[in-house]
């Protein structure tokens, strides 16, 4: 079983502390429709970098970039979901609410708290065991973004209403196109079975990214190699320029649309030679990756996910209770010295 291979980078139990143990995933992230990354409002340009085009290869391209935070918060809020669904999201002992993103009000209880980690207005805090990066496109900005000229019709299906009046509605604005690649490490730093499982199942099951995520966004996310070591990979950024170096070193044009089996190939090339690198231990062949991902999926299904999250949830019942002590602690030290 793939998932005993990686035992000695997973960790037996959730621990506060950190003890050196990494599991790295590679991804490719496939946009599946068009797609908007940008960090400002409607109208703004796509999120880019000016970037060396390879290791070898020193010109200097725009890249398109798919940030941390456009990854993590819609896996992130997939997962969430399905606590919420299973009654998991616990309550904040502040205010009594919901456990809920961006409130300022964590609950510090729920699978999601534990594992992506909590600050704003918590008793403490949670550094996150996800760590991610931004993930870099293999082809040049400049060929994979097109303009889209958005209008709102009235309901007579015209831009004029009923009295003849002009719609203002009418607006510009860039797009990513269908079909192109990010690559992407994501490494996962002192995580137990079940929170890898919880990991891979929010990436694999998260399928819309981006501005506009109800008409656009649609992306496909394949984990094409698995790590386990003591130190992180090289970076999205060095794995997409040997990646471009490699696809040019055998002749394949590099344009879009980009074919994807000459992409794979050069990927997992290259990924292979990671393993001598210092501080990676192992990767998991193939066939260990697919039994790790049908391990997953067994997890997730609908006959399994209610066991499954409820045994996640019940392994932090320990630190709740140490947490909960310490509040009260707390809480009682601030009362005799008021008196």
């Amino acid at each position: 079983m793939s998932i005993e291979k990686l035992q000695p980078f997973l960790a037996p139990t959730y621990e506060n502390f950190p003890k050196g143990r990494m599991i790295e995933l590679v991804i490719l992230r496939t946009t599946k429709s068009e797609t908007i990354f940008r960090t400002e409002g409607s109208g703004e340009p796509m999120s880019s970098e000016f970037v060396q085009a390879g290791i070898k290869d020193t010109n200097i391209i725009p890249r398109l970039v798919m940030t941390k935070r456009k990854q993590v918060a819609p896996e992130r809020r997939r997962g969430r979901e399905f606590l919420r669904a299973q009654n998991l999201l616990h309550t904040n002992d502040k205010n009594n609410s919901i456990c809920s993103l961006n409130t300022n009000a964590p609950c510090e209880k729920c699978i999601d708290c534990f594992l992506y980690g909590f600050a704003a207005g918590g008793e403490g805090a949670q550094k996150s065991r996800v760590w991610t990066e931004d993930a870099f496109s293999v082809i040049p900005a400049t060929e994979l973004i097109a303009d889209r000229t958005i209008n709102a019709l009235f309901e007579n299906g015209t831009m004029r209403d009923v009295n003849g009046k002009a719609s203002t509605a009418l607006n510009t604005s860039e797009y990513i196109k269908p079909g192109v690649h990010f690559l992407d490490v994501v490494t996962l730093k002192d995580v137990t079975a079940d929170e890898l499982r919880y990991v891979i199942g929010n990436i694999l099951l998260t399928s819309r990214y981006g501005a506009v995520s109800s008409r656009v966004g649609r992306m496909e996310n394949e984990i094409l190699a698995v790590f386990g070591g003591i130190a992180e990979l090289p970076s999205s950024l060095e794995l997409v320029q040997a990646v471009y170096d490699a696809l040019q070193k055998i002749g394949e044009p590099i344009e879009h649309p980009l074919p994807v089996d000459p992409l794979l190939t050069a990927t997992k090339e290259i990924v292979s030679t990671w393993k001598n690198k210092r501080g990676i231990s192992m990767q998991l062949s193939e066939d260990e990756l697919e039994n790790l991902i049908a391990d997953s999926d067994r997890h997730w299904s609908m006959e399994e996910q209610e066991t499954f999250l409820q045994r996640l949830d019940k392994s932090y019942e320990t630190f709740r209770q140490y947490r909960q002590k310490r509040k009260r602690k707390k809480l009682e030290a601030e009362k005799s010295r008021l008196g």
